[in-house]
């Protein structure tokens, strides 16, 4: 199977400014989440894979082709950018349809596809209207049009859920993950992990220009496992059961709080640490109530990889 995305030590400079940093990374087709901060990279990457930036070095290949000067493969890709790129005079339905037109298709099928781009992601209503009288929401369904009407095997959206109310959000998800469905390849560009993660659960982390992690979110949530984590144990009298969890080799500290019957430990072994507590409520008969972590996240992750929540 070709790979849906393929980097070599991808680097990109803007002068004294690294977008890319030494990027390697191998993505299998399918919808992938691309997730960091703002500043993290996560532009010049979808830049460099859409084929509007040179690798300063290194190499980059999308469905097996490199994107630099390949219209080819740029017929193949659909792109739903960031930042609005109207000719704000037409209707929604003329801009798809100018679109549709120059990726090759007559006046007929550019029509036909504009309108069931249109209706797809629910813009039907207001597609004869002029794009300058569009709120964010409406614009932002009309970019994802365009993009969907030459029926591309891969769709890179950047920030598809900028601007859009709750409703508009919960459909845009809704129709990213029928697209994967369907075998549509999707890279989703966002700094919102809990919107990505309703759509897919596979992610590539990004941050300074490097990848933190990449893979199915049960992989990347294993390395959970390998830093600090804090469980709350909800029970009885936790100052009573504070030392007996103290001592234990994977515990690395303890702080309790008696008027919320609540006890925090730190351990680096959360899974030991959960199969004992059983036990211990056992032979202690202290009841215990609830417990979890509170850093079954990917916002987690990124919060110990990096030192700060995005």
């Amino acid at each position: 199977m070709t790979a849906l995305l393929e980097c070599r030590a991808l680097t990109k400079i803007y002068g004294v400014v690294i977008g890319v940093n030494d990027l390697t990374l191998t993505l299998e087709p399918g919808v992938h989440g691309v997730l960091g901060p703002n500043g993290a990279g996560k532009s010049t990457l979808i830049k460099l894979l859409m084929g509007q930036l040179l690798p300063t070095e290194g190499e980059v290949r999308v469905l097996g082709e490199t994107p630099w000067n390949n219209p080819k493969l740029a017929g193949r890709i659909g792109y739903c950018p960031e930042h609005d790129a109207f000719w704000k005079f037409l209707t929604g339905q003329q801009f798809v349809e100018t679109l549709a037109k120059l990726s090759g298709m007559n006046g007929r099928e550019a029509r036909e596809a504009a309108a069931a781009a249109l209706d797809r992601v629910g813009a039907s209503d207001y597609q004869h209207r002029p794009i300058s009288t569009y709120s964010k929401g409406m614009r932002q369904r009309t970019k994802l049009a365009q993009a969907l009407v030459h029926n591309p095997d891969l769709l890179v959206l950047d920030e598809p859920l900028s601007g859009t109310d709750p409703v508009g959000r919960h459909e845009l998800m809704d129709l990213i993950q029928e697209l994967g469905t369907e075998g549509k390849s999707v890279l989703v560009s966002s700094h919102v992990m809990h919107e990505v993660q309703a759509m897919t659960r596979r992610f590539l982390l990004i941050y300074g220009g490097r990848v933190l992690a990449a893979g199915d979110v049960q992989e990347i949530r294993r390395l959970l496992y390998e830093i600090p984590h804090r469980i709350r144990i909800l029970c009885d009298r936790p100052r009573e059961l504070a030392p007996h969890l103290a001592g234990r080799p994977a515990v690395d500290g303890v702080q309790t709080d008696d008027d919320r019957g609540e006890l925090w430990v730190t351990t680096r072994e959360p899974r030991e640490l959960f199969a004992a507590l059983p036990e211990l409520s056992s032979t202690t008969g202290i009841a215990i109530r609830e417990m979890g972590s509170e850093d079954e996240s990917l916002d987690a992750v990124f919060e110990y990889l990096v030192g700060e929540g995005i």
